[in-house]
C-alpha cells in the first residue's frame, strides 16, 4: 500500500475488517470437548480463539515472523541515554551475526527473524529543536513496516532497536494520553538520576515545541517518534489488513501502535501485548490501550525479545487445542449436564 499523505493512513485505519467470529466460535466449541474442566486452561483457551478469529480458520503457527525495526534518534544529543547512538548500528550487526538475545529466542521458538534497519546513518532530528521526521520521512517509514508483513505468515511478532527510543516513546505517549516527562519517562537503557532528569526535560521541551500538533495522533508520531516506531505502526496496520495476528513487544512498541488506537478504538483487536516490561510506564500505557500482557518477567531489553518469548506460550496453547483428546475420543466421562 502506498501512503502519500497522513490522510492516506487515516483512511487505511478506517478501512478495517472485523475478525472471523465463526472461526473463533469453532475453536471454542472444540475447547469445550477437550478432556479438561471448562476454562481450566485459562488464557491459553482465549489465545486459541484469538488466533482463529484473526487467521479466519482453524489456527496454526507454521510460519512465525519476528520483525525488528531499527532507527536512530537525534534527541540523544540531550543526554537521554546511557549508550551512544552508534550502538544501534553495532547491535544491528550483532543481530546479523547471530549474537544477540533475540537470535537465541527466535531460534528456540521456531520463528524467522527479520531485522529492518531504517536510515541508521541519518538520525531523526532532535525533537526538542524540530519535528523528528518530515511527513515524507514518516510516511516512508510507515510504508517500510507495512511492506515487511507477509500475507503468508501465521503470526507476526514486532520489536525494535534504537538508542534514545524510550524517550521518543515516552514523548509520544504523553502527547496521546496526557502528562509530561515525569509521568512517562523511565530509565530505559539504565540512565542515572541526572540522565532521567534530562530525559524528562527533553520530553517536556518536545511537547511544548510541538503543542500545536498534539491533537493529531499521526502528526504527533512524526514530530516526536522515530523511524522504527513508524515502521512498527505500519506493520501493525498491515497485519490488521492482512488478518495476521500480531504480538507487541515492550513499551516502545506499545507507544508506536498507540496512534492507531487513537484513530480507531478497535484498531488493535488483532494484537496482544506479549509481556509487561520493567520500563516504568509500560503498564500504564497498556492500560490506556486496554491490552493485558501475557508475561511478566522483568524484561527490558527490547529487540523483540518479550514478543518472541511469548510465541512459546502461543505454541503451547495451540498444541493443547490441536493435540488433546476429546472426552469421546478418550472414553472419559464429561461433566454431567
Amino acid at each position: 500500500m502506498h501512503f502519500s499523505s497522513l490522510d492516506d493512513i487515516r483512511a487505511a485505519c478506517r478501512d478495517l475488517s472485523p475478525g472471523d467470529d465463526a472461526a473463533a466460535i469453532a475453536a471454542a466449541a472444540r475447547q469445550a470437548q477437550l478432556t479438561k474442566p471448562p476454562g481450566s486452561l485459562g488464557r491459553l483457551e482465549d489465545i486459541v480463539a484469538w488466533l482463529a478469529r484473526w487467521q479466519g480458520r482453524s489456527p496454526r503457527l507454521d510460519r512465525v515472523d519476528i520483525l525488528v525495526f531499527a532507527g536512530n534518534h537525534g534527541v540523544t544529543a540531550q543526554g537521554v541515554s546511557a549508550y551512544p547512538a552508534a550502538v544501534t548500528a553495532q547491535m544491528v550487526a550483532n543481530f546479523s551475526a547471530g549474537g544477540a538475545a533475540i537470535n537465541q529466542i527466535a531460534r528456540t521458538v521456531g520463528a524467522n527473524l527479520h531485522v529492518v534497519p531504517l536510515a541508521l546513518e541519518q538520525a531523526t532530528a532532535d525533537f526538542t529543536q524540530a519535528p523528528a521526521m518530515t511527513e515524507g520521512a514518516f510516511l516512508a517509514a510507515v510504508a517500510t513496516g507495512y511492506k515487511a508483513v507477509s500475507a503468508g505468515t501465521d503470526l507476526v511478532s514486532v520489536g525494535e532497536m534504537g538508542i534514545g527510543n524510550t524517550t521518543a516513546a515516552a514523548a509520544l505517549a504523553a502527547a496521546l494520553f496526557g502528562g509530561g516527562g515525569s509521568r512517562w519517562a523511565g530509565r530505559g537503557t539504565g540512565v542515572d538520576d541526572a540522565g532521567l532528569a534530562r530525559k524528562r526535560a527533553a520530553i517536556d521541551l518536545g511537547l511544548a515545541r510541538h503543542a500545536a500538533l498534539l491533537h493529531d495522533p499521526l502528526a504527533s508520531a512524526a514530530a516526536l517518534g522515530g523511524r522504527e516506531l513508524a515502521a512498527v505502526l505500519g506493520a501493525a496496520l498491515a497485519a490488521r489488513h492482512r488478518r495476521v495476528p500480531i504480538l507487541l513487544d515492550g513499551f516502545v512498541c506499545a507507544a508506536a501502535v498507540a496512534p492507531l488506537a487513537k484513530l480507531r478504538a478497535d484498531a488493535l483487536e488483532h494484537a496482544l501485548a506479549a509481556h509487561i516490561s520493567a520500563e516504568a510506564a509500560h503498564r500504564m500505557l497498556l492500560s490506556e490501550l486496554r491490552l493485558d500482557p501475557l508475561l511478566d518477567l522483568g524484561m527490558r531489553l527490547g529487540e523483540g525479545t518479550g514478543a518472541a518469548l511469548a510465541v512459546s506460550v502461543l505454541r503451547a496453547a495451540l498444541a493443547c487445542h490441536a493435540g488433546m483428546a476429546t472426552f469421546a475420543e478418550a472414553g472419559v466421562t464429561n461433566k454431567s449436564s
